[in-house]
């Protein structure tokens, strides 16, 4: 074993890495330009909008772009981006020194990239799939779209990624909590990122079964999906949506932790009914699995089915309630700091109950004959996924950005950012709402004029260049700030918050921390601001420190499954290069033969000495 880790290039450094940090800074890198590249989709769905009978896009790329837009932003950007924060911040949060599987956690990123890439690879065969996200068959069996290929396949391969992550994060929370930190101590980040790992595991599996047969059918003439044969057309939409609504609660759940975290630290206040809070999480998690088919009350399952999903999605705005009230109670009475965190977390609570009320008017099965299938939908989808999730988001980045890239962010131009991201984006979706109880169906590439929906398509566009706008000022600010950002290195805890990732030095350094912290109660470090000296107590002396290596396997398997997928795709293309089975071998070779060295390889870290330890502690204060 080495007795100190090597010196590396940077490049191979982060190729290599198994440091959760670094891996959280990639998926956020990551996600963020699989957002913009699917926000750009958005913005020229809307202009082909903007006026009636318009012919900027054809009705082809239409669909495709606005398949692939949902796909990108519920697979490959706002997943990625939340799973960069919980990677970053969950270990940081319990007071452990990493993941439970460092190694496993680079390979779940490694895998997520090679998925969402061979999906966007369609691009240069063909163009991308046009069946939309929900790839409702037999729309989705078509012979002549080698796109929907690479969606079952890229989707496939990425589902992997996530699922191993999301096991990952559930042996982390279960196993590497510092002593003292019981399940009930627990900062609500970390619950809901916990609940959402549960979430992942119950719901991806069976995606991923449904992916398979779909891709069965598509390539080796499976006949699941066809009636004439014996198979059923519905069952698809079971099994899409057995994954599809947990998939919401999949996002917005660690988008409540992130609220969770901003508004008590922001209002200088203990979060109200922390216990209600949990079991809340808990209720909704559980009923996001009882009400999948109130996407399917039009399908024709009857009245009974109807009346039973009805009633259980309207009862999960019961414990959503409990959070609304609870964020709001914290806020009553506290000192709150306005600041682009706080300002996009508070916001957040309106805008998610104005979402979650068009949701209960959708549970209702009988207007739902009305609104399905209208713009209606899409405004109600996007006041839960915009108005939530990535609200929370922003408010989450403005918020940790200083601990992982060591200063703020520029708060003038922060809070430009949020007057105009949030007015674009009630400009966009708002009215969307009022077009489709005009009767203006979603997915259509174009409409006629003369019918009412010429000035509200126009304004909902209009909404669209105000948030690309807010977009670009967050690219400069980041930017900006990078160069003549007020720094905090040395400055551990510049918001004075309430919480364990703030009791590291800035910069965290590669271990986290000198010496596991001992938690004395629900909020660690305000409770040692109050009851200590504002330093976190250790529970153990300072000593040697033992870190895994880095690994270039995870990269070489997410290759090799890679090309697995691609080889998969080439038995659909006409007259391929050379034979489809030689790529899936050469797929095969590079993932199972990683698998293997890494079975039989023994590799056992190495140790930062105690010596370098108790520097950094000279240098930062403190230690025993």
């Amino acid at each position: 074993m080495a007795s100190y880790k090597k010196e590396k290039s940077v490049i191979w450094d982060w190729l290599t890495t198994v440091d959760h940090k670094k891996l959280g800074i990639m998926y956020l890198i990551a996600g963020t330009l699989f957002f913009v590249k699917a926000g750009l989709m958005a913005v020229f769905m809307r202009i082909q909008l903007m006026f009636p009978d318009n012919t900027f896009l054809s009705g082809q790329t239409f669909n495709e772009f606005i398949t692939m837009h949902g796909t990108i932003m519920l697979f490959l950007a706002a997943t990625p981006l939340l799973f960069g924060f919980m990677n970053y911040f969950i270990p940081l949060q319990i007071g452990a020194r990493d993941v439970a599987f460092p190694f496993v956690n680079a390979l779940g990123f490694w895998i997520f990239m090679s998925g969402g890439l061979l999906l966007s690879l369609s691009w240069f065969f063909g163009g991308g799939p046009d069946a939309g996200w929900t790839a409702y068959v037999p729309l989705s069996l078509n012979e002549n779209q080698l796109g929907l290929d690479f969606y079952v396949l890229g989707l496939q391969v990425s589902g992997i990624g996530t699922l191993i992550s999301a096991i990952n994060f559930l042996v982390t929370i279960i196993n590497m909590r510092a002593p003292g930190m019981t399940m009930m101590r627990l900062p609500l980040f970390v619950w809901t990122s916990f609940v959402t790992s549960t979430l992942i595991l119950f719901a991806f599996t069976p995606l991923a079964a449904g992916l398979a047969l779909l891709m069965l059918e598509r390539i080796f003439d499976a006949q699941f999906f066809n009636p004439t044969a014996g198979g059923n057309v519905v069952i698809w939409q079971h099994i899409f949506w057995i994954f599809g609504h947990p998939e919401v609660y999949i996002l917005v759940l660690p988008a409540f932790g992130i609220i969770s975290e901003v508004i008590p630290a922001f209002s200088r206040k203990r979060l109200f009914g922390y216990t209600a809070m949990v079991f809340a999480t808990m209720i909704i998690a559980f009923l996001g699995f009882m009400v999948w088919a109130h996407h399917m009350f039009t399908v024709g399952i009857g009245p009974v089915a109807n009346s039973i999903f009805a009633i259980a999605t309207m009862t999960i705005a019961v414990p959503t309630g409990i959070k609304i009230f609870n964020w709001l109670f914290t806020m009553w009475g506290g000192k709150i700091t306005f600041n682009t965190s706080m300002l996009f977390a508070s916001s957040f609570v309106p805008t998610f109950v104005l979402g979650g009320v068009t949701g209960v008017m959708l549970a209702m099965a009988p207007v739902d004959y009305l609104y399905h299938d209208t713009y209606f939908v899409v405004a109600h989808f996007h006041y839960i996924i915009v108005g939530g999730i990535v609200f929370a988001l922003f408010a989450g980045l403005f918020y940790w950005y200083p601990k992982m890239f060591n200063h703020k962010l520029n708060e003038k131009m922060g809070k430009w950012f949020f007057v105009l991201f949030t007015i674009g984006f009630h400009l966009t979706f708002f009215i969307q709402h009022f077009l489709g109880l005009m009767g203006m169906p979603r997915r259509v590439y174009t409409y006629l004029g003369g019918q009412g929906l010429d000035d509200f398509n126009l304004i909902s566009t209009v909404g669209t260049f105000f948030m690309s706008a807010a977009v670009i000022l967050l690219v400069i600010n980041i930017i900006y700030s990078a160069f003549k950002g007020e720094r905090v290195i040395g400055i551990n805890d510049p918001w004075d918050a309430r919480t364990l990732e703030w009791a590291t030095p800035t910069p965290v350094p590669e271990y986290n921390f000198a010496q596991t912290p001992q938690i004395r109660s629900l909020d660690p470090l305000f409770y040692e601001k109050v009851h200590g000296d504002g330093t976190m107590k250790p529970a153990e002396p300072v000593g040697d420190i033992h870190m895994p290596n880095g690994s270039i396997l995870p990269l070489i398997i997410s290759i090799g499954l890679f090309f697995g997928g691609f080889g998969l795709i080439m038995l659909e293309m006409d007259n391929p290069i050379v034979s489809p089975w030689i790529v899936v071998a050469v797929g095969a070779i590079l993932t199972f033969g990683s698998m293997a060295l890494r079975s039989i390889k023994d590799d056992h870290g190495y140790h930062i000495p105690k010596s370098v330890v108790q520097a950094d502690l000279k240098k930062w204060g403190g230690g025993k």
